[in-house]
Protein backbone atom coordinates (compact mmCIF):
# COMPACT_ATOMS: atom_id res chain seq x y z
CA UNK A 1 0.00 0.00 0.00
CA UNK A 2 2.62 2.45 1.27
CA UNK A 3 5.16 1.65 -1.74
CA UNK A 4 3.95 3.70 -4.78
CA UNK A 5 3.32 6.85 -2.58
CA UNK A 6 6.92 7.04 -0.39
CA UNK A 7 9.00 8.86 -3.23
CA UNK A 8 6.65 11.37 -3.64
CA UNK A 9 5.69 11.93 -0.44
CA UNK A 10 9.17 12.39 0.64
CA UNK A 11 9.79 15.18 -2.00
CA UNK A 12 7.00 16.82 -0.11
CA UNK A 13 9.05 16.86 2.87
CA UNK A 14 12.35 18.22 1.04
CA UNK A 15 13.97 14.98 0.71
CA UNK A 16 13.69 14.07 -2.86
CA UNK A 17 17.58 13.77 -3.06
CA UNK A 18 16.92 10.93 -0.37
CA UNK A 19 14.54 8.87 -2.55
CA UNK A 20 17.01 5.81 -2.91
CA UNK A 21 17.33 5.02 0.83
CA UNK A 22 13.40 4.70 1.09
CA UNK A 23 14.03 1.06 0.29
CA UNK A 24 18.03 1.65 0.98
CA UNK A 25 17.21 1.76 4.90
CA UNK A 26 14.42 -0.66 5.14
CA UNK A 27 16.63 -3.53 3.67
CA UNK A 28 19.43 -2.60 5.81
CA UNK A 29 17.41 -3.56 9.03
CA UNK A 30 15.77 -6.73 7.60
CA UNK A 31 19.02 -7.93 6.17
CA UNK A 32 20.46 -7.00 9.56
CA UNK A 33 17.60 -9.09 11.64
CA UNK A 34 17.33 -11.91 9.15
CA UNK A 35 20.07 -14.38 11.42
CA UNK A 36 18.03 -13.07 14.45
CA UNK A 37 15.29 -14.48 12.84
CA UNK A 38 16.09 -17.64 11.65
CA UNK A 39 17.70 -18.49 14.60
CA UNK A 40 14.65 -17.55 16.87
CA UNK A 41 12.36 -19.68 14.23
CA UNK A 42 14.36 -22.14 14.81
CA UNK A 43 14.48 -21.98 18.99
CA UNK A 44 11.30 -20.40 19.88
CA UNK A 45 8.48 -20.98 17.08
CA UNK A 46 7.50 -19.67 13.93
CA UNK A 47 4.49 -18.30 15.13
CA UNK A 48 6.14 -15.90 17.59
CA UNK A 49 8.72 -14.50 15.31
CA UNK A 50 5.89 -13.95 12.38
CA UNK A 51 4.13 -11.87 15.35
CA UNK A 52 6.79 -9.44 16.13
CA UNK A 53 7.30 -8.59 12.01
CA UNK A 54 3.03 -7.95 11.70
CA UNK A 55 3.45 -5.87 15.12
CA UNK A 56 6.22 -3.17 13.88
CA UNK A 57 3.93 -2.88 10.67
CA UNK A 58 1.17 -1.91 13.14
CA UNK A 59 3.31 0.73 14.96
CA UNK A 60 5.07 2.37 12.52
CA UNK A 61 1.87 3.32 10.26
CA UNK A 62 1.14 5.49 13.11
CA UNK A 63 4.06 6.96 13.67
CA UNK A 64 4.60 8.20 10.08
CA UNK A 65 1.59 10.61 10.46
CA UNK A 66 3.71 12.22 13.89
CA UNK A 67 7.61 12.11 12.46
CA UNK A 68 7.02 14.50 9.88
CA UNK A 69 10.55 15.69 9.16
CA UNK A 70 13.11 13.49 6.43
CA UNK A 71 15.08 12.45 8.89
CA UNK A 72 11.90 11.38 11.18
CA UNK A 73 10.75 9.61 7.87
CA UNK A 74 14.07 7.83 7.27
CA UNK A 75 14.26 7.09 10.39
CA UNK A 76 11.09 5.07 10.39
CA UNK A 77 12.14 3.22 7.51
CA UNK A 78 14.84 2.12 9.48
CA UNK A 79 12.79 0.32 12.14
CA UNK A 80 9.96 -0.73 9.32
CA UNK A 81 12.50 -2.85 8.27
CA UNK A 82 12.46 -5.15 11.01
CA UNK A 83 9.08 -6.24 9.95
CA UNK A 84 10.26 -7.57 7.00
CA UNK A 85 13.25 -8.85 9.03
CA UNK A 86 11.30 -11.89 10.95
CA UNK A 87 7.77 -12.01 9.53
CA UNK A 88 8.46 -13.86 5.97
CA UNK A 89 11.25 -15.72 7.29
CA UNK A 90 9.09 -17.44 9.87
CA UNK A 91 6.12 -17.57 7.17
CA UNK A 92 8.25 -19.58 5.23
CA UNK A 93 9.32 -22.02 7.75
CA UNK A 94 5.83 -22.45 8.90
CA UNK A 95 4.92 -23.28 5.26
CA UNK A 96 7.22 -25.96 4.95
CA UNK A 97 6.48 -27.51 8.17
CA UNK A 98 3.29 -28.19 6.78
CA UNK A 99 4.18 -30.13 3.53
CA UNK A 100 6.28 -32.77 2.57
CA UNK A 101 9.32 -32.39 0.71
CA UNK A 102 8.01 -33.57 -2.06
CA UNK A 103 5.64 -30.87 -3.00
CA UNK A 104 7.76 -27.78 -1.65
CA UNK A 105 7.61 -25.70 -4.81
CA UNK A 106 3.91 -26.38 -4.91
CA UNK A 107 3.64 -24.86 -0.99
CA UNK A 108 5.74 -21.83 -1.82
CA UNK A 109 3.72 -21.09 -4.93
CA UNK A 110 0.63 -20.85 -2.98
CA UNK A 111 2.88 -19.11 -0.21
CA UNK A 112 3.59 -16.45 -2.80
CA UNK A 113 -0.05 -16.48 -4.32
CA UNK A 114 -1.18 -14.94 -0.83
CA UNK A 115 1.92 -12.38 -0.85
CA UNK A 116 1.49 -11.83 -4.71
CA UNK A 117 -1.77 -11.16 -3.76
CA UNK A 118 -1.80 -8.40 -1.09
CA UNK A 119 1.15 -6.90 -3.71
CA UNK A 120 -1.13 -6.58 -6.33
CA UNK A 121 -4.30 -5.05 -4.43
CA UNK A 122 -2.33 -3.10 -2.02
CA UNK A 123 -0.67 -0.35 -4.54
CA UNK A 124 -3.96 0.45 -5.99
CA UNK A 125 -5.42 0.59 -2.99
CA UNK A 126 -3.09 2.73 -1.46
CA UNK A 127 -2.75 5.23 -4.22
CA UNK A 128 -6.90 5.46 -4.65
CA UNK A 129 -6.60 6.38 -0.77
CA UNK A 130 -4.35 8.64 -1.26
CA UNK A 131 -5.84 10.75 -3.90
CA UNK A 132 -9.35 10.98 -2.55
CA UNK A 133 -8.06 11.30 1.24
CA UNK A 134 -4.79 11.51 2.26
CA UNK A 135 -1.74 9.82 2.62
CA UNK A 136 -2.06 9.99 6.80
CA UNK A 137 -5.28 8.15 6.49
CA UNK A 138 -3.10 5.69 4.35
CA UNK A 139 -0.53 5.25 7.09
CA UNK A 140 -3.43 4.47 9.13
CA UNK A 141 -5.05 1.77 6.80
CA UNK A 142 -1.53 -0.08 6.59
CA UNK A 143 -1.99 -0.04 10.54
CA UNK A 144 -5.16 -1.78 10.18
CA UNK A 145 -4.16 -3.99 7.86
CA UNK A 146 -1.07 -5.17 10.05
CA UNK A 147 -3.60 -5.71 13.00
CA UNK A 148 -5.69 -7.96 11.38
CA UNK A 149 -2.62 -10.39 10.29
CA UNK A 150 -1.90 -10.56 14.34
CA UNK A 151 -5.16 -11.51 14.88
CA UNK A 152 -5.10 -14.28 12.61
CA UNK A 153 -1.77 -15.50 14.03
CA UNK A 154 -3.74 -15.95 17.21
CA UNK A 155 -5.60 -18.63 15.68
CA UNK A 156 -2.51 -20.98 13.73
CA UNK A 157 -0.97 -23.50 15.76
CA UNK A 158 2.74 -23.83 15.87
CA UNK A 159 4.15 -26.23 13.86
CA UNK A 160 7.74 -26.38 15.52
CA UNK A 161 8.18 -29.56 17.30
CA UNK A 162 10.56 -28.83 19.83
CA UNK A 163 10.17 -25.54 21.16
CA UNK A 164 12.21 -23.84 23.77
CA UNK A 165 11.44 -20.60 26.09
CA UNK A 166 13.01 -17.61 25.07
CA UNK A 167 16.64 -16.72 26.35
CA UNK A 168 18.79 -13.62 25.55
CA UNK A 169 21.31 -15.94 24.90
CA UNK A 170 19.66 -16.07 21.94
CA UNK A 171 19.99 -12.24 20.99
CA UNK A 172 23.81 -13.17 20.63
CA UNK A 173 24.76 -14.75 16.97
CA UNK A 174 27.97 -15.82 15.83
CA UNK A 175 29.99 -15.73 12.20
CA UNK A 176 28.48 -19.65 12.13
CA UNK A 177 24.72 -18.47 12.51
CA UNK A 178 24.52 -15.82 10.32
CA UNK A 179 24.73 -17.68 6.60
CA UNK A 180 23.72 -20.87 6.42
CA UNK A 181 26.28 -22.23 4.12
CA UNK A 182 24.31 -25.11 2.72
CA UNK A 183 22.59 -22.09 0.81
CA UNK A 184 24.49 -20.21 -0.33
CA UNK A 185 24.29 -20.80 -4.34
CA UNK A 186 20.59 -19.42 -3.29
CA UNK A 187 22.52 -16.63 -1.85
CA UNK A 188 24.18 -15.28 -4.80
CA UNK A 189 21.15 -16.17 -7.65
CA UNK A 190 19.00 -14.17 -5.22
CA UNK A 191 21.22 -11.39 -4.81
CA UNK A 192 21.94 -10.42 -8.42
CA UNK A 193 18.42 -10.94 -9.09
CA UNK A 194 16.93 -8.94 -7.04
CA UNK A 195 18.84 -5.79 -7.65
CA UNK A 196 16.58 -5.10 -10.46
CA UNK A 197 13.47 -5.19 -7.99
CA UNK A 198 15.10 -2.24 -5.97
CA UNK A 199 15.62 -0.12 -8.57
CA UNK A 200 12.15 -0.76 -10.20
CA UNK A 201 10.43 0.15 -6.65
CA UNK A 202 12.27 3.01 -6.44
CA UNK A 203 11.96 4.79 -9.81
CA UNK A 204 8.92 3.05 -10.89
CA UNK A 205 6.17 5.58 -9.18
CA UNK A 206 8.28 8.98 -11.13
CA UNK A 207 8.79 6.59 -14.41
CA UNK A 208 4.79 6.06 -14.51
CA UNK A 209 4.47 10.03 -14.35
CA UNK A 210 6.48 10.38 -16.60
CA UNK A 211 5.06 7.95 -19.39
CA UNK A 212 1.45 9.40 -18.76
CA UNK A 213 0.13 6.94 -15.91
CA UNK A 214 -2.06 8.71 -13.13
CA UNK A 215 -1.97 6.12 -10.94
CA UNK A 216 1.20 5.03 -9.86
CA UNK A 217 0.11 1.20 -8.66
CA UNK A 218 -0.63 0.08 -12.26
CA UNK A 219 3.01 -1.82 -12.22
CA UNK A 220 2.74 -3.33 -8.81
CA UNK A 221 -1.16 -4.35 -9.89
CA UNK A 222 -0.46 -5.71 -13.17
CA UNK A 223 3.09 -7.50 -12.32
CA UNK A 224 1.63 -9.28 -9.35
CA UNK A 225 -0.98 -9.94 -11.33
CA UNK A 226 0.78 -11.76 -13.88
CA UNK A 227 2.94 -13.54 -10.95
CA UNK A 228 -0.03 -15.01 -9.89
CA UNK A 229 -0.85 -16.61 -12.92
CA UNK A 230 2.60 -17.85 -12.99
CA UNK A 231 3.23 -19.13 -9.12
CA UNK A 232 0.69 -22.45 -9.49
CA UNK A 233 2.21 -23.54 -12.67
CA UNK A 234 5.89 -23.01 -11.45
CA UNK A 235 5.57 -24.61 -8.55
CA UNK A 236 4.42 -27.37 -9.38
CA UNK A 237 7.25 -27.51 -12.37
CA UNK A 238 10.00 -27.09 -10.00
CA UNK A 239 8.63 -30.06 -7.70
CA UNK A 240 8.74 -32.30 -10.91
CA UNK A 241 11.61 -31.19 -13.06
CA UNK A 242 14.23 -29.62 -10.65
CA UNK A 243 14.27 -25.53 -9.20
CA UNK A 244 17.53 -24.74 -11.33
CA UNK A 245 15.64 -25.14 -14.80
CA UNK A 246 12.87 -22.99 -13.86
CA UNK A 247 15.36 -20.77 -12.33
CA UNK A 248 17.22 -20.49 -15.44
CA UNK A 249 13.82 -19.29 -17.42
CA UNK A 250 12.77 -17.35 -15.02
CA UNK A 251 15.63 -14.91 -14.70
CA UNK A 252 16.20 -14.70 -18.74
CA UNK A 253 12.47 -13.40 -18.33
CA UNK A 254 13.78 -11.05 -15.97
CA UNK A 255 16.41 -9.51 -18.63
CA UNK A 256 13.98 -9.40 -21.01
CA UNK A 257 11.51 -7.21 -19.11
CA UNK A 258 13.34 -4.84 -18.03
CA UNK A 259 15.56 -4.13 -21.66
CA UNK A 260 11.68 -3.79 -22.68
CA UNK A 261 10.41 -1.13 -19.92
CA UNK A 262 13.99 0.49 -20.81
CA UNK A 263 13.11 0.61 -24.86
CA UNK A 264 9.95 0.78 -25.39
CA UNK A 265 9.03 4.08 -23.42
CA UNK A 266 5.15 3.75 -23.93
CA UNK A 267 2.12 2.92 -21.84
CA UNK A 268 1.58 -0.31 -23.87
CA UNK A 269 4.96 -0.81 -23.66
CA UNK A 270 4.84 -0.21 -19.60
CA UNK A 271 2.05 -2.98 -19.00
CA UNK A 272 3.51 -5.57 -21.47
CA UNK A 273 7.00 -5.36 -19.59
CA UNK A 274 4.78 -5.26 -16.28
CA UNK A 275 3.50 -8.43 -17.61
CA UNK A 276 6.86 -9.95 -18.35
CA UNK A 277 8.59 -9.15 -15.08
CA UNK A 278 5.67 -10.26 -13.02
CA UNK A 279 5.48 -13.90 -14.88
CA UNK A 280 9.04 -14.03 -14.74
CA UNK A 281 9.05 -13.34 -10.62
CA UNK A 282 6.03 -15.71 -10.51
CA UNK A 283 8.11 -18.52 -12.04
CA UNK A 284 11.45 -17.46 -9.63
CA UNK A 285 10.03 -17.00 -6.25
CA UNK A 286 8.77 -20.54 -5.31
CA UNK A 287 11.54 -22.03 -7.26
CA UNK A 288 14.34 -20.22 -4.87
CA UNK A 289 12.48 -21.10 -1.82
CA UNK A 290 11.82 -24.45 -2.53
CA UNK A 291 15.97 -24.46 -3.58
CA UNK A 292 16.86 -23.03 -0.28
CA UNK A 293 14.70 -25.68 1.86
CA UNK A 294 15.97 -28.06 -0.36
CA UNK A 295 19.58 -27.56 0.19
CA UNK A 296 19.03 -27.05 4.34
CA UNK A 297 19.21 -29.77 6.99
CA UNK A 298 15.80 -29.94 9.10
CA UNK A 299 16.65 -28.24 11.62
CA UNK A 300 18.23 -25.24 9.85
CA UNK A 301 14.93 -23.93 7.77
CA UNK A 302 14.89 -21.37 9.16
CA UNK A 303 18.14 -20.28 9.11
CA UNK A 304 18.06 -21.20 5.10
CA UNK A 305 15.37 -19.37 4.77
CA UNK A 306 16.64 -16.27 6.41
CA UNK A 307 20.22 -16.83 4.24
CA UNK A 308 17.68 -16.55 1.42
CA UNK A 309 16.25 -13.61 2.49
CA UNK A 310 19.65 -11.39 3.47
CA UNK A 311 20.91 -11.73 0.08
CA UNK A 312 16.97 -10.65 -0.90
CA UNK A 313 17.00 -7.85 1.27
CA UNK A 314 21.06 -6.55 0.04
CA UNK A 315 19.61 -7.01 -3.52
CA UNK A 316 17.21 -4.98 -3.12
CA UNK A 317 18.89 -2.02 -1.42
CA UNK A 318 21.65 -1.85 -3.46
CA UNK A 319 19.91 -1.71 -6.36
CA UNK A 320 17.50 1.20 -4.68
CA UNK A 321 20.31 2.76 -3.71
CA UNK A 322 22.39 2.88 -6.82
CA UNK A 323 19.16 3.83 -8.74
CA UNK A 324 18.40 6.78 -5.92
CA UNK A 325 22.11 8.20 -6.70
CA UNK A 326 22.33 7.91 -10.28
CA UNK A 327 18.47 9.13 -11.16
CA UNK A 328 18.34 12.34 -8.88
CA UNK A 329 15.29 13.08 -10.45
CA UNK A 330 16.56 13.48 -14.13
CA UNK A 331 14.26 11.70 -15.68
CA UNK A 332 16.14 10.42 -18.31
CA UNK A 333 18.11 8.45 -16.58
CA UNK A 334 15.97 5.83 -16.14
CA UNK A 335 16.10 3.75 -18.86
CA UNK A 336 20.39 3.53 -18.14
CA UNK A 337 19.37 2.04 -14.90
CA UNK A 338 17.14 -0.82 -16.26
CA UNK A 339 20.01 -1.72 -18.48
CA UNK A 340 22.11 -2.08 -15.65
CA UNK A 341 19.51 -3.96 -13.44
CA UNK A 342 19.36 -6.38 -17.07
CA UNK A 343 23.19 -6.60 -16.63
CA UNK A 344 22.60 -7.68 -12.94
CA UNK A 345 20.35 -10.53 -13.70
CA UNK A 346 22.76 -11.93 -16.69
CA UNK A 347 25.13 -12.06 -13.90
CA UNK A 348 22.53 -14.07 -12.06
CA UNK A 349 22.24 -16.36 -15.25
CA UNK A 350 25.82 -17.05 -15.27
CA UNK A 351 26.21 -17.58 -11.74
CA UNK A 352 23.39 -20.31 -12.15
CA UNK A 353 25.03 -21.46 -15.61
CA UNK A 354 28.15 -22.25 -13.94
CA UNK A 355 26.75 -24.05 -10.94
CA UNK A 356 24.62 -26.21 -12.85
CA UNK A 357 28.15 -27.29 -15.29
CA UNK A 358 30.01 -27.80 -12.00
CA UNK A 359 27.03 -30.07 -10.49
CA UNK A 360 27.19 -32.05 -13.74
CA UNK A 361 30.81 -32.73 -13.33
CA UNK A 362 30.58 -33.99 -9.66
CA UNK A 363 27.85 -36.52 -11.08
Amino acid sequence: MLLPELPSYLSSLGGAEYKGLIIALFTITAGISRPFSGKLTDKIGRIPIMAVGSLVCFVCGFLYPILTSVAGFLFLRLIHGFSTGFKPTATAAYVADLVPSTRWGEAMGIHGLAFSTGMAIGPAIGSAITLYYSIDILFYCSSLFALLSIVILFNMKETLATKEPFKWTFMTINKSEIINKQAMPVFWVTLFSYVSYGALITLVPDWSGHIGIENKGLFFMVFTIASLLMRFIAGKVSDQYGRKPVLRVSIILLCIALTWLATWQTTMGFITGSIIYGMATGMFSPAISAWAIDLSDDDKRGKSVATMYIALEAGIGLGAFFAGWFFRDIITRVPLVFYGAAFCNFLALIYLWTYMKKERKAI
